[in-house]
């Protein structure tokens, strides 16, 4: 059984990794007033955040589901299974997308998965999947080892400013009003597939350490685990940011990844996140 991977663009998965693992890809669109942009193809992170210095925030859409039967109906030419991975499903309609284009192809089966989170931890999940369809698993045995490792995958990251969150409808009003009044850096996550806060910290400084502090809770516990720094446009802060916990954990395998224009345009830029699971 031949099984081919999919994820969305997302999973910020950087083009040379993709080829390595033969990922294949769907991109989420951006919306600066009448210009369509498909993340990652004809927009990438770093234009992306030279883009909204000048102009007005733009809105995100998910791919069509023309765009899925199209890519499913094509890897049916040399697959026979496709297990297709995207950003939680309670913060966009991809996952959904993926489940109803399923419907509607034949000559392939499609396994959707709901990574229940986005960026590079999603990545993780896909990067996995595709090394096991590379050795040979099928993919019902590929998809038992995702829910495994969504039980251990955690992801934290702080915003400097609420009012993204809000206007792309991903955090309440009410939950943004309060935290830019009492001028806090919440540490937000996703609990039960959405974004919400999950403490209140007053400090960029103390957010990241704080991070660094749940990091180690299960670090600490021993086994090997995977981690990526996820910056919006912070790479040296990143890198420094990594070469600091690579001396502090070295039972952890850290990289870097970015929020690129999608998820850029709901947390702004200058967020910091962390993420990691069990290898």
């Amino acid at each position: 059984m031949k099984t081919a991977v999919v994820t969305d663009s997302t999973a910020y998965i950087p083009k040379e990794l993709r080829e390595k693992f033969n990922i294949h890809m769907i991109p989420l669109h951006v919306i600066f007033g009448d210009e369509v942009y498909r993340e990652e193809v004809d927009l990438h992170a770093g234009e992306f955040y030279e883009e909204v210095k000048t102009k007005e925030l733009p809105t995100t859409s998910q791919p069509p589901i023309g765009q899925f039967v199209e890519l499913f109906e094509r890897l049916a030419q040399e697959y026979d299974a496709v297990i297709s991975i995207h950003l939680s499903s309670g913060i966009s309609g991809t996952y959904q997308g993926a489940v109803t284009a399923s419907t509607m192809v034949e000559g392939i089966e499609v396994y959707p998965f709901d990574s229940e989170i986005s960026c590079m931890v999603q990545g993780f999940y896909a990067i996995e999947a595709a090394e096991l369809a590379a050795r040979g698993r099928d993919a019902a045995s590929i998809m038992k080892r995702l829910e495994e490792m969504k039980k251990s995958a955690r992801a934290y990251f702080m915003v400097d400013d609420l009012a993204h969150l809000q206007r792309g409808g991903r955090l309440s009003s009410a939950k943004a009003f309060i935290g830019s009044l009492l001028q806090v850096k919440p540490l937000l996550h996703f609990e039960n597939k959405v974004i919400v806060p999950f403490e209140k910290i007053r400090t960029r400084k103390k957010a990241l350490k704080r991070m660094v502090d749940l990091l180690g809770e299960d670090a600490l516990q021993g086994g090997n685990y995977q981690a990526v720094i996820i910056h919006a446009n912070r790479e040296e802060e990143a890198k420094e940011w990594r070469t600091e916990l690579a001396a502090m954990y070295p039972n952890v395998d850290f990289s870097i990844g970015y929020f690129g224009a999608v998820i850029g345009t709901h947390l702004g830029e200058g967020s910091m996140g962390m993420g990691w699971m069990k290898k």
